[in-house]
């Protein structure tokens, strides 16, 4: 079989396996389990705790004792029998514990998979740069098409996308194991755990403008998940006022319009980049936010489907420009010898740190513009638009400061080697 093929079967079913449940579960959670917002902002959060060390971890087992396709393939086995077991968890503190450890064995996933793909590429003779990316967008698509799956076969609802979910990931993890062989680096050098985190960059706070980027990161990073927690379950409230609408009752389908605007919009970064400059891009991203929780706000399926649509589709610039354009800041800004770490502790500040502190924030915000049965945990009512105006208030006045405390020129000359 084409070894091109098999990596992007590898990319597709990495992926494939978090859109089973990633954008649904929140529905489910709330819907079905009745969980409150503080326990499904938690689980998402679980996302940002794991991001915060596991990843280090399994690339030091994978650098120095196992092949990491074998580490890849035992993560993804773990995490499915883990989902097999949520699917059985109907309380919200042993779901927690559940996903946490789902978590831990499905985010380092993501860069091995990488890892492997890179070594698999680079043994065969091919050119890692111009080969990978067309075969990684191909993840994209996989978590696209999971999400199709779970709306149209009715799985969003109960705890059938878990399994779904465990399954792919067995699967996954079984079919991880035939990839060629990837061994651990034989090269003597010693990566301790505080350099793979991207912690001995922590000098780099001492220069004012990297301190304030990385603050800005980790404020940024607590909006990444708030709607993957939240964004079904908001959808699916306007069951009683729009009961035949094709947003109600494919909510999860309608939502992946945003990974969608996410596969499209990395294209267009490059000229968004030469034309404006990293500092402007970043501002784009920071707005986008504010634009997707207020068109979520003011949106409804009947006459305000356009506003949600459109909410979909900023999605897009919000996520992808500032993640691409901060890693291309640290990539510029940060001295050759932790330029590596510099992107650890970028990725450790957004994915981990801010990530965890927006699934936590978020769900006491949720709850605390919901009104519930105390007898059967039932939600009377939960006012949406006071929900989304709150994250989009938020995000607003990170945009404004922003500008005034990051001093950061544009050189588009810089750019040119990056962006072509």
């Amino acid at each position: 079989m084409n070894i091109k093929f098999r990596l992007t079967l590898l990319n597709f079913l990495q992926f494939f396996v978090w859109g089973s449940w990633l954008i649904s579960i929140g529905g489910y959670l709330g819907g079905v389990l009745h969980f409150k917002g503080s326990d499904i902002g938690a689980v998402f959060g679980t996302l940002g705790i794991a991001s915060l060390i596991s990843p280090a971890i399994m690339g030091i087992i994978a650098d120095r004792w196992i092949n990491a396709e074998k580490v890849l393939g035992l993560c993804h086995i773990i995490g499915g029998g883990l989902l097999i077991v949520a699917s059985t968890v109907t309380t919200p503190d042993m779901f927690y514990w559940i996903m946490l450890l789902n978590s831990i064995f499905y985010m380092p996933t993501i860069a091995l998979t990488n890892t492997v793909s890179y070594n698999v590429l680079s043994q065969k003779g091919f050119d890692v740069v111009k080969v990978f990316p067309p075969i990684r967008s191909w993840g994209t698509v996989g978590f696209i098409i999971a999400m199709w799956i779970v709306d149209l076969t009715g799985w969003k609802s109960n705890n059938i996308q878990l399994l779904f979910g465990a399954t792919s990931a067995i699967c996954l993890g079984l079919y991880s194991f035939t990839m060629p062989a990837c061994p651990p680096s034989k090269t003597g050098k010693s990566t301790s755990i505080i350099s793979s985190l991207g912690l001995d960059a922590l000098v780099l706070f001492k220069q004012k403008k990297m301190a304030i980027f990385f603050v800005f990161s980790m404020l940024l990073g607590a909006a990444l998940q708030i709607t993957n927690a939240f964004g079904g379950s908001f959808l699916g409230s306007f069951a009683s006022t729009y009961p035949d609408s094709f947003v109600v009752k494919h909510e999860i389908l309608t939502l992946s319009i945003s990974q969608i605007s996410e596969t499209l919009f990395i294209l267009a970064i490059p000229f968004f980049l030469r034309k404006f400059g990293i500092k402007q891009v970043m501002m784009m991203s920071i707005f986008a936010w504010v634009f997707r929780f207020g068109l979520f706000g003011i949106g409804n399926p009947g006459t305000g489907l356009p506003l949600l649509l459109l909410s979909m589709i900023v999605y897009g610039m919000a996520f992808d420009f500032f993640n691409i354009s901060g890693s291309l800041f640290v990539e510029k800004e940060a001295p050759n010898n932790i330029r590596a770490s510099a992107q650890g502790l970028f990725m450790f500040m957004t994915n981990g740190l801010g990530a965890y502190i927006g699934g936590k924030g978020s769900g006491y915000i949720v709850d605390y513009y919901t009104k519930t049965n105390e007898a059967t945990k039932e939600i009377i009512s939960r006012d949406w638009q006071s929900i989304w105006f709150v994250f989009a208030a938020y995000a607003l006045v990170i945009g404004i400061i922003f500008p005034l405390v990051f001093k950061y020129k544009h050189k588009p000359e810089e750019l040119e080697t990056v962006t072509h």
